[in-house]
C-alpha cells in the first residue's frame, strides 16, 4: 500500500471518530478526535520546518512503519546536509512507553528518544521541531507565526485550547505538540492486529517454524530475548509490546559509515542516556553523585520494541546492521566463539570493538545457550509474525 492510499484510509478513520485506547478520560469524545485530527495535519505539515521541506513524517514514514526510509542509516535534517549520528526509531506503540523515571530500584526506563531524554510523547514532538540538525525552526514564536499562516489551525486551535492560544508563543507551542501526541496515541500507531495477536486470540495458527521461534523467544533456559524485550511476564499476553524500556549497553561498534557520512568520525563517542540532562538530576544532589550516576549509564540505550522489527531496519540506535538476522547472529557472537561466529555476515569482517566498553551487560547477553542456524532462523519467523497486518506486505 502507498503512503498516499495509507494516509487516506487513517484520515477516514479519524473522520468517522475512531479513538485510540489511551484517549484522555478528561477530553470529550468529540474534542479527543478532533485533537487527534488536527495532530494528523501537523504530523505531516512541511511549514513547521524552517525550510518549509520537513514533517514528522519525513523521518516517520507511516507507509514504512513510521520510520525513515529516506537512508539506510540516520535521517537528514531539514537542510539536506544535517545528518543525525542515531537511527530514528519506529514511533508505533510509542503510546505504550512510560514517562521517564527510575523505578524502586533505582534503575532509569521509560522516555523517548534513545536516552530518554524527552519524558513523554508531547515534549517528544517538541525536540525535532526547534532542533538545528532537523526541522530547524529558531523558536517557538515562527513557529507561531507558521501556524497563523493557516485559517484551519485558527479555529482549531481556538476551538480547542481557546480564544487567546495565540497571544502566548509558548502556549500555542504547548497545544500543538499536544495535539501530535494525541495522534500519535490513536490506534493508528498501536492496532495490535499482528498475527502473533491473532494467535493470542486463536484466529491464527503458527507455523512449526513459527511456534519454535515463539518458544525460543519465552525461554528462561535457551535465549535471554525476554530479559528486556518482554514488558508483561506472562509469556503469550495481550497488550505485549516487547521491551521492558530500560537502558542497555550491548556492546555494539560504531557505524563506520555512518560516522564517515556525518562527519564526526571513529574517535567520537555517542554515551546515549549519560547524555541525558535528567540522569543523576535529583533535587539536591551533590556533584560527585551526579558524576557518579552519569558514568554508571555510560553507553546505555533504551530498549526498543520489537513490534515491526522485521520491517523498520536498519537496526540498533546508530543503524549499524541492516539484516535482522544479522542482529540475532551479534546477539549469538556472544555466547559463540570461533569460526563464523566472530564474523559479521554482512561485512564478511569481525564485529569490531564496542564502541564503549563500559557497563556492557554481559550477565544477560551471556545468559543464552549457542543457536543454530535453524534456531535463529526460527527467531527471525517469530519477529515476523510481530508486523503489524498493514505492513505484512514489506516483509521479505
Amino acid at each position: 500500500m502507498s503512503a498516499k492510499l495509507w494516509f487516506i484510509g487513517a484520515a477516514a478513520l479519524l473522520v468517522m471518530g475512531l479513538d485510540g485506547p489511551f484517549a484522555s478520560a478528561q477530553q470529550p469524545q468529540e474534542q479527543q478526535t478532533r485533537l487527534e485530527s488536527l495532530g494528523q495535519t501537523l504530523f505531516f505539515d512541511n511549514n513547521l520546518s524552517k525550510d518549509r521541506n520537513q514533517s514528522c513524517a519525513s523521518c516517520h514514514d507511516p507507509a514504512r512503519a513510521f520510520t525513515d526510509a529516506r537512508n539506510n542509516t540516520a535521517s537528514f535534517g531539514s537542510d539536506g546536509i544535517s545528518l543525525s549520528d542515531r537511527n530514528a526509531p519506529t514511533i508505533t506503540y510509542a503510546a505504550s512507553i512510560p514517562q521517564f523515571h527510575r523505578n524502586e530500584q533505582g534503575d532509569y526506563l521509560g522516555g523517548l528518544f534513545w536516552d530518554g531524554r524527552a519524558r513523554d510523547l508531547e515534549h517528544q514532538a517538541a525536540s525535532p521541531v526547534l532542533n538545528t540538525l532537523e526541522m530547524a525552526m529558531p523558536d517557538e514564536t515562527l513557529v507561531l507565526a507558521r501556524l497563523q499562516e493557516s485559517e484551519r489551525y485558527q479555529q482549531e486551535f481556538k476551538d480547542l485550547f481557546g480564544s487567546e492560544i495565540f497571544l502566548n508563543a509558548d502556549q500555542a507551542f504547548a497545544g500543538m505538540t499536544k495535539a501530535i501526541a494525541a495522534f500519535e496515541r490513536s490506534t493508528l500507531f498501536s492496532p495490535f492486529d499482528s498475527k502473533y495477536d491473532h494467535y493470542l486470540r486463536g484466529t491464527y495458527r503458527p507455523s512449526r517454524e513459527e511456534e519454535l521461534g515463539m518458544a525460543l523467544f519465552f525461554s528462561p533456559h535457551f535465549t535471554s530475548c525476554n530479559q528486556c524485550h518482554q514488558l508483561n511476564r506472562l509469556p503469550a499476553s495481550e497488550g505485549e509490546t516487547f521491551s521492558n524500556y530500560h537502558y542497555e549497553n550491548i556492546g555494539l561498534p560504531i557505524n563506520k559509515t555512518l560516522r564517515t557520512a556525518n562527519g564526526k568520525g571513529e574517535a567520537f563517542i555517542d554515551r546515549g542516556l549519560a547524555t541525558n540532562p535528567q540522569v543523576g538530576n535529583a533535587p539536591g544532589t551533590p556533584a560527585e553523585f551526579k558524576q557518579a550516576a552519569i558514568l554508571t549509564q555510560d553507553g546505555r540505550f533504551k530498549v526498543p520494541t520489537l513490534r515491526n522489527v522485521a520491517v523498520t531496519g536498519p537496526y540498533m540506535h546508530n543503524g549499524v546492521f541492516q539484516n535482522l538476522r544479522t542482529v540475532l547472529h551479534f546477539y549469538n557472537s556472544y555466547n559463540s566463539s570461533g569460526g563464523s561466529a566472530d564474523i559479521n555476515p554482512e561485512t564478511g569482517a569481525l564485529w569490531g570493538d564496542p564502541e564503549l566498553a563500559a557497563n556492557i551487560a554481559l550477565s544477560k547477553l551471556q545468559a543464552s545457550l549457542p543457536l543454530e542456524s535453524r534456531q535463529i532462523e526460527a527467531l527471525v519467523a517469530f519477529l515476523k509474525m510481530l508486523t503489524d497486518q498493514r505492513y505484512e506486505h514489506l516483509l521479505e
